[in-house]
């Protein structure tokens, strides 16, 4: 039900997005580990076919660097899209749960299982479609593996100072998008406010750790790249670091302001 002063066609104030974040987060602190990890498998799969339909985008493109990337940050947009409507649980989005802690309604222990639970969900989720991508054959054509090779050797070669930056102004864009969704009323205001916060990152060049789950393992699943484990792993490491401390960043201030400061 709407409030009093407010027409349903309107957003959800700031402060109604916080409340409503941090009483997610108690529910998410509190899920079971198999429906977390259900959920989370599901997410992974999501980013991943996010992912794969950028690929699409981006290969073999004649529309110039800027047009493509925005084109292929729309299609990118999909995992989001699919994790915000359909439901699951997705790590980068989860670092808003951060709100609860702060406002001690979960304990610490509490958005660490679901932190855990729901990396390894993500994982396995884009790993899984990764796999079936190359069993599939949709790798198949020279620009899409030529694509992908290009795209997974970029990510391995990162620097840990870039990728822990990179992960950090990814994650700032994304759990905007998943704030502004919380404004929406409807299916179509939420696909809205989601698309140019990804679109943005994607574009730009930041780094997502789920969608790396996905990108790099493809690629060397698919024999585009040769297999550098320790890379992914430290890839992912710094990524996910910058991913943790960019949602805190984005949790914390609305935190600050809309919470705190209203007590």
């Amino acid at each position: 039900m709407a409030e009093p002063d407010q027409c349903p066609m309107d957003a959800n104030s700031p402060q109604t997005i916080a409340a409503k974040i941090r009483k997610a987060g108690v529910v998410k602190s509190k899920t079971s580990i198999a429906n977390l990890l259900m959920l989370a498998v599901l997410a992974g799969a999501f980013i991943a076919l996010g992912a794969l339909f950028y690929t699409l985008v981006v290969a073999d493109s004649e529309f110039g660097a800027g047009p493509t990337r925005m084109l292929g940050g729309i299609a990118f947009s999909l995992g989001l899209i699919l994790v915000v409507i359909a439901g699951a649980e997705l790590f980068t989005g989860n670092a808003l749960m951060i709100i609860a802690l702060a406002d001690e309604q979960i304990s610490f222990r509490g958005l660490s299982r679901n932190w855990g639970i729901v990396w390894v969900g993500n994982f396995l989720g884009a790993l899984l479609i990764a796999a079936c991508v190359v069993m599939a054959g949709t790798m198949g054509s020279v620009a899409l593996s030529d694509k992908v090779a290009e795209i997974a050797q970029a990510k391995l070669q990162l620097d840990p100072t870039q990728a822990f930056f990179r992960g950090i102004l990814c994650n700032i864009l994304v759990c905007l998008a998943v704030w502004m969704s919380f404004a929406a009323h409807s299916v179509i205001g939420k696909v809205a406010v989601v698309i140019l916060p990804i679109s943005a990152f994607v574009g730009v060049g930041f780094e997502h750790s789920i969608a790396n789950m996905y990108v790099i393992p493809v690629a060397m699943l698919g024999g585009f790249t040769g297999w550098d484990l320790p890379g992914l792993f430290w890839n992912l490491v710094f990524v996910t670091a910058g991913n943790i401390i960019g949602g805190g960043m984005v949790a914390l201030a609305y935190w600050s302001i809309y919470i705190r400061n209203a007590k």
